[in-house]
């Protein structure tokens, strides 16, 4: 199960968000109230989403050291947003 788990990563954590929801629907029941935070989290943040699925504990929430994953996913998603703006600078006529 490890192994498929880190595929899944390499894949994309779109990948992983997807299977993980097929196979374990539960899980994504319990840790998100609806449907809506975790469609969007897929389409705009899917680290931040992986990672609140991973240190999401029932009853308790994200403790501890899961603040500081939450927080590493969360810049990692804004440097894939920011590094996509960076690398199409020059396709703007406004940048240039």
């Amino acid at each position: 199960m490890c192994c498929v788990i880190t595929i899944l990563l390499l894949l994309g954590p779109r990948a992983a968000i997807l299977i993980w929801w097929l196979l374990r629907p539960l899980r994504f029941a319990a840790t998100f109230p609806n449907f809506v935070w975790p469609f969007l989290g897929f389409l705009f943040l899917p680290w931040t989403t992986l990672a609140y699925l991973i240190v999401w504990r029932p009853g308790a929430g994200v403790v501890g050291f899961g603040w500081f994953l939450l927080i590493f996913a969360f810049l990692a998603d804004l440097s894939i947003h920011a590094g996509g703006a960076y690398g199409n600078r020059d396709r703007i006529r406004a940048y240039r």
